[in-house]
């Protein structure tokens, strides 16, 4: 009886280690990134489309979500990740970092423009998911797996 109470414990402990460990592998962290743009992005979409009401303080955090990713995601493709955990980035990334890279600042500055531009109603959110929108796209073509 001890000895199954153990076993149970000790694997566990196992797989949240290994949680904990995969939690900090980069190809998880540029996951979690991309899911905080997408969100930003599912947000400015909504109201950009009327699914709901104008809301400033939406708007500013999902462009500063933006910009922040935008400055930062470049980080978490260091060489060897160029697989594993479902990574949906290709090749390209590792082999022209440098364009990567200003892909990434180009959507920190497009989000940084809107951001000091404000779209003061649903109207001007549409223009602004477009701009930002077509930063995404631009890297997207390039630098994403289609799966």
């Amino acid at each position: 009886m001890k000895l199954k109470t153990v076993l149970s414990a000790a694997a566990a402990i196992c797989l949240g280690v290994s949680a904990a460990i995969a939690a900090g592998e980069p190809q998880v962290v540029r996951q979690e990134e991309m899911k905080k743009v997408g969100g930003a992005m599912g947000a400015i979409g909504a109201i950009a489309k009327g699914e709901k009401p104008y809301d400033a303080e939406a708007i500013k955090a999902a462009l500063t979500t933006m910009a922040e990713v935008g400055k930062t995601f470049p980080d978490h493709f260091p060489a060897g990740t160029e697989t594993g955990m479902d990574s949906e980035a290709a090749p390209a990334i590792w082999q022209n970092m440098e364009d990567f890279k200003a892909k990434a600042a180009k959507l920190a500055e497009v989000a940084e423009a809107q951001l000091a531009a404000m779209p003061a109603d649903q109207a001007a959110v549409g223009a602004t998911m477009k701009a930002v929108g077509a930063t995404c796209g631009d890297c997207h073509q390039t630098y994403r797996l289609k799966k």
